[in-house]
């Protein structure tokens, strides 16, 4: 196996993780480029959220290395061994990477623009009135302008993703993890967050998406990565993948599911 390029801002090394006698990521290398966009597919149980819940320590890995931007994720290395870093320490590297979830996860008794605001204010110290501007300016971004008083209640599913990926991009993270966002939304409101993800990756936002919308994939990808039983199965262009997949489990995937 080839040492990762050093200069790739997402450096997955060798990563394992078993949650008990389940081995769910078996040895798993990956580099993803700066301003890239890399989607993972496969069935259920390959692996793919744990393999990005990993990327912000939401799990712990058994064994290997995640670096993001350099900086070795979750862990000190000793003696060629892997040593739990301190809580706070955690928190401040995850400052670098901005998380969407199927589920929206807002704070049910704040507004839009004030769940967007609460991490800048809390975590950053940054003053509420600066803040305050730049929450308006990213749900505008996201098309909820008109929104930002709203409560969460008063918001559909789709309102409320797009309200997350506010909430993360208000961090300025280096990174966006999205782990199967539309997955729990109603069929007419994932084109609006899909619209929004988009745009991201054509303003050169560094992407690592978990989706089983496919013709999303093939359109914003740079790179789509075949995952099944914690193993990079295949790895290459979404026009390659798509069109012409190298491998017998890629194609019979893409046959259920296309």
């Amino acid at each position: 196996m080839t040492a990762m390029p050093q200069d790739a801002l997402v450096r997955i090394e060798d990563v394992r993780k078993s949650f008990g006698h389940l081995q769910v990521l078996r040895g798993v290398w990956l580099n993803v480029m700066r301003g890239e966009v890399v989607c993972l597919i496969g069935p259920s149980g390959s692996g793919k959220t744990t393999l990005v819940r990993c990327i912000n320590h939401l799990e712990t890995i058994d064994s290997g290395r995640i670096y993001v931007d350099d900086v070795l994720v979750g862990y000190r290395e000793r003696k060629g061994g892997l040593h739990p870093v301190r809580d706070a320490v955690v928190a401040a590297q995850r400052r670098n990477i901005g998380m969407v979830f199927q589920r929206f996860n807002l704070f049910p008794h704040l507004t839009a623009v004030q769940n967007v605001s609460i991490g800048p204010v809390r975590v950053l110290g940054r003053s509420k009135h600066e803040v305050h501007a730049e929450a308006v300016g990213l749900l505008s971004r996201v098309g909820l302008a008109d929104k930002i008083d709203s409560y969460p209640s008063q918001l559909s599913g789709g309102q409320q993703q797009r309200v997350a990926i506010a909430r993360a991009l208000a961090m300025h993270p280096a990174v966006m993890l999205f782990d199967e966002p539309t997955s729990a939304l109603d069929p007419e409101t994932v084109g609006d967050v899909l619209g929004v993800m988009r745009d991201l990756a054509a303003g050169g936002m560094t992407m690592i998406v978990v989706t089983h919308e496919m013709a999303f994939a093939r359109e914003v990808a740079d790179r789509v990565i075949m995952m099944d039983q914690g193993a990079i199965v295949e790895a290459g262009s979404a026009e390659q993948i798509f069109a012409r997949p190298d491998q017998e489990r890629t194609k019979a995937f893409l046959r259920a599911i296309l």
